[in-house]
């Protein structure tokens, strides 16, 4: 049986990107963030638990065997929509220079875009980032 080619999650290392980037960070704005792949669901007005990021995977397009451009989306609730905003930049920033064992590169797409969360009318800013992700080869189960 031939090797099979696979590719990381790009959603999953983008978060461990931004939790080992965002930590130590002197910024105001960047302090006490919490991280998730979606929003908590308690999350309310009364209950915002600020910062919060959210990455989340838009679009996954393997190009065998090379490559997979994956679109990851990152949204970012704060106390303020500059704060919000400043986080998001920080966010995209430390993305696009970031090349591991999972993604190889990330160019910006859309954003920092600032919002309010129609749910809960908290601040918000946006944005999107191309991502190359690497192939893995995995070896095939034995057959029996």
């Amino acid at each position: 049986m031939k090797p099979l080619v696979v590719f990381g999650d790009a959603r999953a290392a983008g978060l461990d990107v931004l939790r080992a980037g965002l930590a130590g960070r002197p910024e105001q704005y960047a302090q006490g963030v919490t991280y998730g792949a979606r929003p908590p669901v308690d999350r309310s007005p009364e209950r915002p638990q600020l910062p919060f990021v959210l990455v989340a995977l838009d679009v996954d397009l393997p190009q065998y065997p090379v490559n997979s451009r994956s679109t990851v989306r990152v949204t970012v609730w704060h106390r303020t929509s500059q704060d919000a905003v400043d986080l998001a930049q920080l966010c995209q920033g430390l993305l696009c220079v970031h090349s591991g064992p999972v993604i190889r590169g990330v160019r910006p797409l859309t954003g920092p875009v600032p919002a309010v969360d129609p749910l809960t009318a908290i601040d918000l800013a946006t944005f999107t980032v191309a991502a190359n992700v690497r192939p893995q080869v995995v070896a095939p189960k034995p057959e029996e």
